[in-house]
């Protein structure tokens, strides 16, 4: 490979892409390994998704976490004991701003900038194209490793619904404020989180709210015998429990706290408990008994001034909103570097390491049953250590790689989950980090 004068040679500078919670962690800790870090944000500020004045943000004005404070934060820097429970958004990215001073994070990260390109060349190297987000010239910097943390709560999935809508559709990503239901019609699409969150706010504000839902889901409330319901169900792993066991105690207990909420029309679920990602709302089955949410099946088509149930029956919003999730993207790097398939889900180690790439890792790409933030730590300790040991030790470097790359995807991925876009990602968080720590002992030199 030839120098190119264009070309600035990091030399063993690490490229992080971000500066969300999971950028945040990954700078902290390639820079505790000794690596020079330049993350690159698009955005002017720090906080990502949770920042909800950033274009990309999903966040609205209400949104609070629906993991617990105790799995909500990093394991190095705890959130302050005097906030509840349930964070708002606003405090979460206090933490994240907080979390960014206390380890010098902002010095290494250049705010207004984007990454246009990251390529592949000799050696595991990569050429990386910036430009500032206001325009002007690209400028290409040489890194030993890059590190995608860009989020993946960003780009909207919209069905493809038949006909026209005489409506207003819009996507939940666009969705900030209550007062957009004021006393009009609404049919929310969507039964996830935020499906049913928005169902709740809508219920509280519009004339009529429909919550049209594909398939039947396990609802959980935020708590459960009086504790956080993540707490209730962590307690339950750590009895170890065989799995159908597990799912006969959560079961009981979602009957005990939440009933049989197909009594209201919703459909029956046709999986096991923890077989889908944990929807978690108080709120849903209190507004469901008061008729303020009506539920429906899903949507066959629209058809003017109305929208066709899959059972045939016609209703007439003025607003429609579709809380269909979002995809993974990654506009920077080609497909084949994260052997990505034809339907858009990247193959990664861990759900991190680029099998074909050594040096390019994703941190935070993850659907956890509780907050992502501690995985995204752990996640990132792993990269920077795996980047560490390319460098002092290749040999061993490789024969981890071997052997990780035998590790069948079922001891670090969620067993038996609806086969949905949705779940792509989704892992137990103990059994997730029980891998990860498997990977840091080999790197460590013991047995994985």
């Amino acid at each position: 490979m030839h120098d190119t004068p264009d070309i600035a040679d990091r030399r063993d500078a690490v490229c992080v892409i971000g500066a969300g919670a999971s950028g945040l962690a990954a700078i902290k800790n390639l820079r505790e390994h000794g690596f020079a870090v330049d993350c690159y944000e698009r955005e002017t500020s720090v906080g990502g998704a949770w920042n909800w004045r950033h274009d990309r943000s999903p966040v609205y004005a209400s949104a609070h976490l629906i993991s617990s404070r105790p799995f909500a934060e990093f394991p190095d820097f705890p959130m302050p004991d005097s906030w509840p429970d349930y964070p708002h958004h606003s405090q979460m990215l206090s933490y994240l701003e907080r979390y960014a001073k206390h380890f010098g994070l902002v010095e290494h990260i250049w705010f207004g900038t984007e990454v246009v390109s990251a390529v592949p060349v000799d050696d595991g190297r990569w050429e990386v194209t910036t430009r500032s987000t206001g325009g002007g010239s690209s400028r290409v910097q040489r890194y030993a490793g890059v590190v995608a943390a860009n989020g993946h709560n960003w780009a909207p999935v919209k069905p493809d619904i038949p006909g026209d809508f005489r409506g207003q559709v819009i996507h939940a990503a666009t969705y900030k404020d209550p007062a957009q239901f004021r006393n009009r019609k609404v049919l929310v699409i969507g039964g996830g989180n935020t499906g049913c969150d928005i169902a709740v706010e809508a219920a509280q504000q519009a004339g009529t709210v429909w919550h049209s839902t594909r398939r039947g889901y396990w609802y959980a409330p935020k708590y459960i015998l009086g504790r956080p319901a993540d707490q209730f169900h962590d307690s339950l792993l750590k009895w170890w429990l065989p799995p159908r066991v597990r799912q006969w105690v959560y079961r009981r207990a979602l009957m005990l706290s939440t009933g049989d909420l197909t009594r209201f029309g919703l459909p029956e679920p046709d999986h096991r408990p923890s077989e889908s990602h944990p929807v978690r709302n108080s709120q849903l089955a209190y507004f469901l008994g008061h008729g303020r949410i009506k539920p429906v099946p899903d949507v066959a088509r629209f058809a003017g001034s109305s929208v066709e149930l899959a059972d045939g029956r016609r209703i007439e919003p003025d607003l429609v909103i579709t809380a269909t999730g979002y995809a993974p993207r990654f506009e920077f790097l080609e497909p084949e570097l994260l052997d990505t398939g034809e339907d858009g889900r990247p193959d990664l180690h861990l759900h991190a390491f680029a099998r074909k790439h050594p040096t390019l890792a994703v941190v935070g790409l993850l659907q956890p049953d509780t907050g992502v933030l501690p995985l995204a730590h752990w996640q990132s300790v792993a990269v920077a250590r795996w980047l560490r040991l390319r460098l002092e030790d290749p040999v061993r470097a490789a024969v981890v790689q071997q052997k990780e790359s035998t590790r069948p995807i079922r001891s670090w991925s969620r067993r038996a989950v609806v086969p949905v876009r949705r779940h792509w990602f989704e892992v137990d968080h103990v059994d997730y980090l029980r891998s990860v720590e498997g990977l840091l002992r080999a790197m460590q030199g013991g047995t994985a």
